[in-house]
């Protein structure tokens, strides 16, 4: 059946929103200084934002994983009183501004925190502004990501797999690890790439609890904003970088989320 032609007083709104949409990312193309591109990539601040950002963000993505999977487990199979509450905690920090989400990890992790002040008593180990706090608050606001992809594949999972390793004798691990992992790997490996992409642009959260230090502490998101005061040139090209990776994103999740809207 032919689908019918889209109204006029629609198709003007769209087509205005869609250059909102892709006008910004065009002139950041068009202003990229092409010819100074692998010099720009290769100064010393860029390769250190860069290569903290990567591991930053890839660590938060595997604690990320090894505590969000178990998490969305509890939400989409446990029968435990408090699911919903639990869930709207969860998903707090994907609506938190992520400043409020920094000032939160400082009242509780800072040296006269909550935690951090027995830790530093006890121990005499800091975590604000160290390569630590980096990967806490970008797992802090990109955890959400993975918590609800995950979720979102268990309770579209075929729970009757899982019902009849029951029936064959495996235990409740035993049955995760087998069967469900399996199952849900394709929601595991989306809502991973989604974590990953938040973490690597988290700018808010990482800049209050692990300020900004060259080295250490300085992420692509916030050399951007260095950048653009001194060098607009350098911020240009790693804000390309991170539209690069943003793209990559996408391309790696078309199957799941674009090839399932076109077949719609």
């Amino acid at each position: 059946m032919r689908r019918p032609r889209t109204p006029a007083p629609l198709l003007v709104p769209a087509a205005l929103a869609v250059a909102f949409l892709v006008l910004p990312l065009a002139g950041l193309l068009v202003r990229t200084p092409w010819s100074q591109l692998g010099t720009l990539l290769t100064a010393p601040g860029v390769g250190q934002a860069l290569r903290l950002s990567l591991v930053s963000a890839t660590l938060a993505t595997l604690v990320s994983v090894v505590l969000g999977v178990p998490l969305a487990w509890v939400l989409a199979r446990s029968r435990a009183r408090g699911r919903a509450v639990l869930r709207a905690l969860v998903t707090v920090p994907l609506v938190l501004p992520p400043v409020v989400g920094g000032v939160a990890l400082f009242l509780v992790l800072g040296r006269q925190g909550i935690v951090g002040r027995w830790l530093a008593e006890a121990t005499g180990i800091t975590i604000p502004f160290t390569t630590t706090a980096v990967v806490i608050a970008e797992t802090f606001v990109a955890m959400p990501f993975l918590v609800i992809s995950v979720e979102g594949a268990l309770r579209a999972a075929d729970a009757r797999y899982e019902d009849a390793a029951a029936t064959l004798g495996a235990d409740r691990w035993t049955t995760f690890r087998r069967v469900t992992l399996p199952l849900v790997a394709p929601g595991v490996a989306a809502g991973a790439v989604l974590c990953w992409a938040r973490a690597l642009g988290e700018f808010g959260a990482t800049i209050t609890f692990a300020g900004n230090f060259p080295g250490t502490t300085q992420t692509m998101p916030l050399a951007v904003y260095l950048a653009l005061q001194r060098d607009p040139q350098a911020a240009i090209v790693l804000s390309l970088v991170l539209l690069v990776v943003s793209v990559a994103t996408l391309l790696l999740l078309r199957d799941r989320w674009l090839g399932r809207g076109a077949a719609a």
